[in-house]
């Protein structure tokens, strides 16, 4: 094994040692999309959704909530506390550099967060026959660039936040308008003009809606791409600036 997937798995071991955070971030959304599923008028299709059920659109927007809560209450904690507690400092006097941890994190985030989504997809087609995308490559390049979007904000807030619990603070402030524009409390299709618009300019409203064209069949439109890759550039970039190790 290299020294980055010993690191991470590594750093996976000490990630299930925090129940917390574990369950929001791996059994929260699963729960959630199981409690939708068993309201009655979330499984009648709804002439206003095109003939679809409210449950075929929640499983997007719970896709979404699942990376907001690995990237606002999970990486950017850890990350934090970590340099709270002088670990990455100490990482200096070994072989393995800070740089190779947050690599490691991230790549834990990635995975754990892949896994969130194959069982939520999976929960909603056994359970409550939600249809998979249809348009597999445009599913995985849309959650691709919500992850890195969502990714980068929560670095961000690693790297601005002064400890760990600073860290989770922040992350809870940010993420309820970030699932909130993502259409967890009112899906974007109910929207009025002025709300849709902001969900579009925000990275999980953007990530949403290109995961459901990409059920529906069709390619995500351009210009959430480029939303969710400008957040990317701007909050990498930002986190990268200030991000410090000790």
């Amino acid at each position: 094994m290299s020294a980055l997937s010993r690191l991470t798995a590594t750093e996976t071991k000490l990630f299930f040692r925090e129940p917390i955070i574990v369950f929001f971030a791996l059994a929260f959304p699963p729960m959630l999309l199981v409690i939708f599923g068993l309201i009655p008028p979330f499984q009648e299709p709804d002439p206003s959704l095109g003939g679809l059920r409210v449950i075929d659109i929640y499983v997007p927007i719970i896709v979404g909530t699942a990376l907001a809560m690995f990237a606002l209450n999970g990486l950017s904690q850890l990350l934090a506390t970590y340099r709270e507690k002088g670990v990455l400092r100490r990482m200096r006097t070994t072989p393995v550099k800070p740089q190779m941890m947050l690599g490691a994190q991230l790549l834990m985030s990635t995975i754990l967060s892949v896994a969130t989504m194959v069982l939520v997809l999976a929960i909603g087609r056994l359970a409550y026959d939600v249809p998979l995308p249809r348009q597999v490559p445009a599913y995985l390049i849309g959650y691709l660039l919500a992850a890195l979007a969502m990714f980068a904000i929560g670095l961000l807030v690693a790297a601005l936040a002064p400890s760990g619990k600073s860290a989770g603070a922040i992350g809870s402030i940010l993420f309820f308008p970030v699932v909130f524009f993502a259409g967890l409390w009112i899906p974007r299709s109910a929207m009025n003009d002025v709300l849709r618009t902001i969900s579009d300019l925000t990275p999980l409203g953007a990530g949403v809606q290109s995961l459901q064209d990409a059920t529906a069949g069709h390619w995500p439109q351009l210009l959430h791409l480029a939303v969710m890759l400008g957040w990317t550039i701007v909050a990498g970039g930002l986190a990268a600036r200030y991000f410090r190790w000790e």
